[in-house]
């Protein structure tokens, strides 16, 4: 079925820097599609290293097994992803499938296999005919890697409706490096992890247990903090590369370092765009919406209740049709199983307090709040009360999720056909 682009949409792709030690294929293996490139390369430079964070699905696919496997290495000269078929619910043929493309990929880049990080996304439980990308590969690396940022990030969308990348500069002692990445995502989307399908890339050099490090606390403050639909995917996966082939910089040894502050910070706030692109191409979208959680026992209770109401299907349909139901959050947060306060607890949408004191504001006015509701950008905001020693507990935490309309089912339904 014909899938219209997202109305969160960026105005256009985001013009993205080359990045030194980099390159990129894109091929038409004809793993599922046709007419349509679905198989993405990144040829790395020697010496590259590599980090990542992976789905806890207990339904892993077979290339989420191989690069957690991987990535104990440190060291990265490619990186295959294919879509069309997660290669997920597989058995034995998905471990030779993936075991076939890194043997392929690796023949190719002149590396060793376990040198090779493999991803695979699109629909589980169907053999994924590997002979086609093993095919494809050798032509693609020798000669092909000519590809675009904007040309690798379609060649991994599924139902997305856009292609999603960032770029950032970061200083690390003084010297400038870049930041890229693409991702794919629009369904399947409640990480518990990293998310989807994730790729960043430096020029910086830095070591892989450094990277891992930046990794495991960038994923937790950005992709593990959106929902598009409480369906946590068997093949997400976030990968992070850096060359070493840009400027020369100070020596980093540790995530601590002070001259690495900048890079870290400039690192999150990519990969927070990343997510943000994800929520807002959700399967069906129209609206996307911030979920302020405070006054809570802990910072991961914030979470928790932040995502019970990000998930909550009466919130989502609710917001999808501009419909001021404060309701909704409220029964939402008393089922989240954290602490809360029914009778301290406080609620405002838009910035306009609707509860106080457990129960509806005196003279509370909808109309502004139903004004708020009909917008693109929705915020809403969550006090729930608790008190720890007798003061109010500063746990808190931001989520993000969009609204759930009939568009959802419509492509849901007809994604296989």
């Amino acid at each position: 079925m014909a899938i219209k682009t997202s109305p969160l949409a960026p105005a256009r792709f985001p013009d993205l820097p080359a990045v030194a030690g980099v390159r990129l294929g894109v091929a038409e293996a004809g793993v599922r599609y046709k007419g349509r490139t679905d198989l993405m390369v990144a040829e790395l430079a020697p010496g590259t290293t590599i980090a990542g964070a992976f789905t806890r699905s207990l339904s892993a696919s077979a290339p989420v097994d191989w690069c957690r496997a991987a990535v104990k290495g440190g060291k990265a000269r490619a990186i295959v992803v294919n879509s069309g078929n997660a290669n997920a619910f597989t058995g034995k043929a998905g471990v030779t499938a993936v075991t076939v493309t890194a043997e392929a990929a690796a023949k190719a880049v002149g590396c060793k296999p376990k040198e090779v990080f493999i991803a695979s996304t699109g629909v589980i439980g169907e053999p994924l005919p590997a002979e086609k990308i093993a095919a494809a590969l050798p032509g693609l690396v020798r000669s092909n890697l000519t590809a675009s940022w904007e040309q690798a990030a379609r060649a991994i969308m599924t139902t997305d409706t856009y292609p999603k990348a960032v770029t950032r500069t970061a200083s690390i002692g003084g010297v400038n490096v870049t930041i890229v990445g693409i991702i794919k995502g629009s369904g399947m989307i409640a990480p518990n992890m990293g998310t989807m399908l994730g790729f960043l890339f430096t020029d910086a050099k830095i070591p892989a247990k450094v990277l891992q490090a930046l990794v495991t606390k960038g994923v937790d403050k950005s992709f593990n903090c959106i929902t598009v639909d409480s369906d946590t995917s068997t093949s997400d996966t976030i990968l992070l590369a850096a060359t070493g082939q840009g400027p020369t910089h100070k020596a980093v040894k540790s995530a601590a370092d002070a001259h690495l502050r900048d890079f870290k910070a400039k690192l999150d706030e990519a990969m927070l765009e990343l997510a943000h692109l994800v929520v807002k191409d959700g399967e069906g979208a129209t609206k996307f919406v911030e979920i302020r959680v405070t006054g809570a026992a802990s910072n991961p209770a914030a979470k928790r209740i932040g995502l019970a109401i990000a998930n909550s299907p009466l919130v989502k349909t609710a917001i999808a049709g501009s419909d001021a139901n404060w309701g909704r959050i409220v029964a939402a947060v008393g089922k989240a199983g954290e602490k809360a306060e029914r009778d301290r607890m406080k609620i405002a949408v838009g910035g306009i307090v609707i509860t106080e004191k457990g129960m509806v504001r005196p003279g509370y006015d909808e109309t502004p709040v139903a004004a708020h509701m009909k917008g693109e950008n929705i915020l809403i905001e969550v006090d729930v009360g608790v008190r720890v020693g007798g003061k109010a507990a500063k746990g808190k935490a931001t989520v993000w999720t969009c609204d759930l309309t009939h568009a959802y089912i419509d492509i849901n339904i007809g994604y296989r056909s």
